[in-house]
């Protein structure tokens, strides 16, 4: 078996292989992971106090970091998982 025969055959059978995610698939991937990580950020929020040994319960449990933080990382989870099981869409039907 020569060299050219092989990699051709390579070839013939990687452009048979279908992908497993489209473009679209990674679009959203992308668009859940940038939501994930915007509620980490709200998560971790600013400086409390001046003072570490000041507790500041007002800074600590803010509605941003207590509700909405969790709910967009949920989201953005919940974004992943329709982007990994969604199909791609068929090229001779778009």
């Amino acid at each position: 078996m020569s060299l050219s025969s092989f990699l051709n055959f390579g070839y013939i059978a990687a452009s048979k292989i279908d992908k497993m995610f489209s473009k679209e698939n990674y679009t959203w991937m992308l668009f859940g992971l940038v939501i994930i990580a915007i509620g980490m950020f709200l998560m971790s929020g600013g400086k409390s106090n001046n003072d570490p040994a000041v507790f500041d319960k007002d800074a600590v449990y803010s509605t941003t970091r207590i509700t909405i933080a969790p709910i967009l990382i949920l989201a953005g989870l919940v974004i992943e998982m329709v982007a990994i099981f969604r199909k791609p869409k068929d090229k001779a039907t778009s």
